[in-house]
């Protein structure tokens, strides 16, 4: 099966579960799960038994081995995993309100992930490769976003496709808030997209564009497969031969960490079988398909907390119309 390379950041996600109390005091509990949105991604392809690889840049330390030893526990590529002998693994310690709705605070500052060089990026990488995954958490200061262009740009030069889940982190970012500007120019070299409804009204923001507009303008460039989705709602999809709207599964909600990289992560499975994006676009049946399937595996990682281990193999997810 061709590979799907993952490129970014694996960081541990510290997520919140009972509180205890001492001596009148209340103390927060959280557990250490592996994690990074696109280290989910990987973990979410090499579950469903898709070939992934994971690039990027953890610690020496406990939880850059932990990370290294989690991925490769689910059968991830890590040898374009470095660890760096200084830096330290990025940490994210995440709560829930009462819905399972998530808040985040991130520790990343000079975190190993974002020292990740361009000298790092070898022919190798690319082989037996067909689609090339990122989110936006790699363009959040200019050092890393000039490494992550360069890599998009070997990766387009050896005819991988290009897929974006905008995933933004607002907090991540200098000023309190993504650069719209930055992250409008790396979807506009994507031929995969998916947005959430927040996020693409967020880069429409400063602009004159409707959603209609811009979705137009991506699919008469690079584009060819846009994908908005909105929680629990109907998502929108959108090619250069049609669009629709899809109906989400519904499911009791117990974390929702990682049920958009789940959804990323079946999108890819799916997708690194073909041999031709076009003529796949071409299928609204095919298209519809995938993206059900896609759905299901993001359905079913919100039923369970954490990331890695809440992603689903293939028979969680697997119905009797996909044989």
């Amino acid at each position: 099966m061709n590979k799907v390379i993952c490129f970014g950041e694996a960081l541990i996600d510290f997520i919140s579960g009972q509180s205890l109390l001492l001596d009148g005091l209340t103390l927060p509990q959280f557990g250490q799960y592996p994690g990074g949105a696109p280290a989910n991604a990987a973990v979410a392809v090499a579950k469903l038994g898709g070939n992934a690889s994971f690039v990027g840049q953890v610690g020496r330390d406990l939880f850059g081995d932990f990370l290294k030893a989690a991925l490769q526990h689910y059968g991830v590529d890590t040898s374009a995993l470095a660890q760096h002998a200084t830096a330290k693994t990025a940490l994210a310690f995440v709560a829930h309100d009462d819905k399972g709705e998530r808040s985040f605070s991130f520790y990343r500052d000079a975190s190993a992930d974002l020292l990740f060089s361009k000298t790092q990026i070898t022919p190798q990488l690319f082989e037996q490769a067909k689609v090339l995954h990122f989110c936006s958490n790699t363009l959040v200061e200019p050092a890393i976003a000039e490494v992550t262009a360069e890599l998009l740009r070997q990766a387009k030069s050896h005819g991988l496709w290009l897929s974006f889940d905008v995933n933004l982190r607002h907090n991540l970012w200098a000023d309190g808030s993504a650069n719209a500007d930055v992250v409008r120019r790396f979807v506009a070299q994507a031929d995969i997209l998916k947005f959430s409804l927040d996020e693409m009204l967020y880069l429409l923001n400063d602009t004159s564009m409707d959603i209609p507009a811009y979705v137009q303008q991506l699919l008469g460039h690079k584009a060819q497969l846009v994908v908005i989705t909105h929680d629990d709602k109907p998502l929108q999809y959108f090619s250069r031969y049609g669009s629709g709207i899809l109906v989400v599964p519904q499911v009791q909600v117990v974390d929702t960490t990682c049920g958009g990289d789940a959804f990323s992560g079946g999108l890819l499975y799916q997708l690194c079988q073909l041999d031709d994006l076009d003529s796949f676009c071409q299928s609204n049946a095919d298209v519809v398909t995938t993206l059900n399937f896609a759905a299901r595996c993001g359905a079913f990682a919100v039923t369970r907390p954490g990331a890695f281990p809440a992603l689903p193999v293939l028979a969680d997810v697997t119905t009797a119309a996909d044989h």
